[in-house]
C-alpha cells in the first residue's frame, strides 16, 4: 500500500518565497499565460497553484484580478518603453520613426499584452509612472521638434501616438496586413514627421 505524502501550504509558500520576489513571480507567471490564454481565463488561484503557492498568499499582493492585470498592462508598459528606447538609441538622426516601428512591432508580437496595456493603464500622462519612458520619449522630441512649445509638442505627441497605436490596431484586428513594409511606409511617409528628431 502507497504511503500517503500530504505537504502543508506553508512549506510549499515558504519555497516561493525563498527563491524571491512572490509578486514578480504572480506578474511573470501572468505575462506568460497571456501568451497561450485569453485573459478571461487567467486567475489568481491558477497563477498561485503555478507559482506554487496558496491562494492566500496571492491576495496578500493582489486584492483581486484587476489589481493583478493593472500589474501585468505597467510592467508590459515597461518593456514596450524599453523597446523604443533601444530602437531609438540604435537609429539615430531617424529615432523619432524608429520609435513608431517598434511600437507597432511590439504590438504585433504581444497582441494580448498590448491590449492589455491600453486597457488596464490609465494613460493620461499625469497619472502615469515617473520615468515611463515610452511618454516620456515622445514628448521629449516632439518638444525638439516644436522648439519647446508645450503645446504644439503635445500635440505632436498626440498625432504621432494616434498614428502608431491606429496603424498597430488595424493590423491587430486584420483591417490591415501585418506588414513590415507598410509599417514602414506609413511611418516613414515623407511629410509625416521631420526627418531629424
Amino acid at each position: 500500500m502507497e504511503a500517503m505524502l500530504t505537504v502543508s501550504t506553508s512549506i510549499v509558500e515558504q519555497r516561493a518565497y525563498h527563491h524571491g520576489d512572490l509578486r514578480a513571480a504572480l506578474v511573470s507567471a501572468g505575462l506568460q499565460a497571456l501568451e497561450s490564454t485569453d485573459i478571461s481565463e487567467i486567475s489568481l488561484r491558477g497563477l498561485a497553484r503555478e507559482v506554487g503557492v496558496s491562494a492566500t498568499a496571492v491576495y496578500r499582493h493582489f486584492p483581486d484580478k484587476r489589481a493583478l492585470l493593472t500589474a501585468m498592462a505597467m510592467e508590459g508598459l515597461a518593456r514596450l518603453g524599453q523597446l523604443q528606447q533601444r530602437a531609438a538609441e540604435d537609429a539615430g538622426d531617424q529615432a523619432f520613426s524608429a520609435t513608431g516601428r517598434a511600437y507597432v512591432r511590439f504590438a504585433l508580437a504581444n497582441p494580448g499584452l498590448f491590449r492589455l496595456v491600453f486597457t488596464h493603464c490609465d494613460m493620461r500622462s499625469d497619472s502615469l509612472p515617473e520615468g515611463n519612458l515610452a511618454a516620456d520619449m515622445l514628448l521629449g522630441r516632439a518638444a525638439k521638434v516644436t522648439g519647446g512649445d508645450k503645446a504644439a509638442a503635445r500635440r505632436f505627441a498626440l498625432q504621432a501616438w494616434a498614428l502608431v497605436h491606429g496603424l498597430a490596431m488595424l493590423m491587430l484586428d486584420g483591417q490591415l496586413p501585418a506588414d513590415e513594409a507598410l509599417i514602414d511606409q506609413v511611418i516613414d511617409g515623407p511629410s509625416m514627421w521631420p526627418q531629424r528628431l
